[in-house]
């Protein structure tokens, strides 16, 4: 599912708490405590002390949301949905597993020694 724009009718860089909160459909509150699950949503704060989100943290809020609400994950598999531990099958295929990464690592160090070998060998005169 793609991530959902904000509207193109609202173009300012910075968005308080409240439109925000009217924005992705939810609560003040629950913005706050997204704030602190989800590392990527970082408001600055202004002058005055209050909370001012970028268009980039919205953007995250929204699909927060979408995952939360619209997909049915729980805070925990958002979270890994979000920073890529968790994604579906077609980025789990395109994506390398550790024990693959591993693997092909040392099938090129075998290779790159080989190599340095026969470059150390003197040459055959005969």
């Amino acid at each position: 599912m793609p991530v959902t724009k904000i509207p193109s009718g609202l173009s300012k860089p910075y968005y308080r708490i409240g439109e925000v909160a009217a924005l992705v459909g939810v609560k003040p509150h629950v913005i706050r405590y997204w704030e602190g699950e989800f590392r990527s949503i970082r408001p600055m704060k202004s002058a005055k002390g209050h909370r001012v989100y970028a268009r980039r943290d919205v953007e995250a809020l929204i699909r927060v949301r979408e995952l939360l609400h619209g997909e049915g994950y729980t805070i925990a598999g958002a979270r890994k949905r979000i920073f890529g531990r968790g994604g579906d099958a077609r980025s789990a295929e395109s994506s390398p597993t550790r024990s693959n990464v591993h693997a092909e690592l040392l099938a090129l160090r075998a290779e790159i020694e080989a190599f340095l070998s026969e470059l150390e060998t003197p040459p055959r005169q005969g």
